[in-house]
């Protein structure tokens, strides 16, 4: 079992910027591949971001390529999401998501939602225009 919370959301101004952590517990942090998801009302949750397990592969939603930026420390068993240039259809909350990945996945990534074994609660970002 990996435990997962997110932090960081909140209100910002259209333009602005934040950045959401997501601190893992539980087993090997290193041993998961991570990613971002969002999820607004009545919608779909989506891929925003992913990392690989080695932090070596990332990838971005076509939404938010150039905007947002995915990184990990697995010294300290974080991700994180670095968010600019915000729009407000970039409101959502979001969610941190990790996947068990073997050591011969270490440069797998994964956008699929069914991909993931363990999910955050989820941290709202409201970007005001």
């Amino acid at each position: 079992q990996v435990y997962l919370k997110e932090s960081g959301g909140g209100l910002v101004q259209a333009g602005g910027s934040l950045r959401l952590s997501c601190a893992a517990s539980g087993r090997t942090f290193s041993a998961h591949a991570m990613g971002w998801f969002r999820q607004g009302p009545g919608n779909e949750r989506e891929i925003v971001a992913a990392i690989s397990r080695s932090g070596d592969a990332t990838y971005y939603a076509d939404s938010v390529k150039g905007r947002f930026t995915i990184s990990r420390d697995n010294a300290k068993n974080m991700v994180y999401l670095q968010m600019s240039s915000l729009k407000p259809e970039d409101t959502n909350v979001y969610y941190c998501a990790a996947r068990v990945s073997r050591d011969d996945e270490a440069y797998n990534i994964y956008t699929i939602r069914d991909q993931y074994d363990f999910w955050g609660q989820g941290t709202q970002v409201t970007v005001s225009s």
